[in-house]
């Protein structure tokens, strides 16, 4: 029998995975990881390989994001800022969650475009004033879709986004710095 697919999800596959998180919750426990290397500037390498999760090391995938600040602010814009990032990880996952959920309920969608747009205050992360934040103050989140489905229940479905989760609601980052000695060389950046 051919897979039965919905929104390019195949619903068996999806039925079974639910199925099997809930029989064993150790399943859903996933742990996902990235390594960022300073390069200079603004600019910054970030490598996202393996994760853990279905109880298992996952390791066969490699993938690389650069980010940068456009030259307004000081930077030469290699990459998006890691700003702009957040809009994309909101944007993908809220897209996501509303398309893996609906294809579960059955809902079809044609076509989905979501723009993002993220008002933010500079003042605060440059120490220029303690009364502004250093993050978006607001967030503004449109969605074009072509769909059987109603607005009520696609919003419905977006809303169960794990970065929107995070986005709105917190969630504890434990920070560290961990000191090394100077190899004595000198960045490429500080040389005149």
């Amino acid at each position: 029998m051919a897979p039965k697919i919905v929104n390019g999800v195949d619903i068996q596959q999806l039925g079974k995975a639910i199925h099997d998180f809930r029989a064993d919750p150790d399943l859903a426990a996933f742990e996902f990881r990235a390594r960022t290397e300073w390069l200079d500037g603004g600019h910054s390498r970030t490598t996202i390989e393996a994760f853990y999760g279905a109880k298992q090391e996952n390791d066969s995938r490699r993938h690389t994001l650069k980010a940068d600040e456009p030259p307004l602010l000081l930077g030469q814009d290699r990459g998006p800022n890691p700003v702009e990032h957040l809009l994309n990880a909101l944007a993908t996952c809220l897209t996501g969650a509303m398309v893996y959920h609906a294809a579960a309920r059955g809902i079809h969608i044609d076509a989905c475009e979501c723009v993002l747009r993220g008002e933010i205050d500079i003042r605060g992360f440059l120490g220029v004033s303690d009364q502004v934040r250093r993050g978006y103050r607001r967030i503004e989140a449109t969605f074009h879709v072509e769909s059987d489905g109603s607005a009520e229940v696609l919003e419905e479905c977006a809303r169960m986004s794990p970065v929107l989760d995070v986005v709105m609601h917190g969630t504890q980052v434990d920070l560290r710095v961990e000191p090394r000695p100077s190899r004595g060389r000198s960045h490429p950046s500080a040389q005149a």
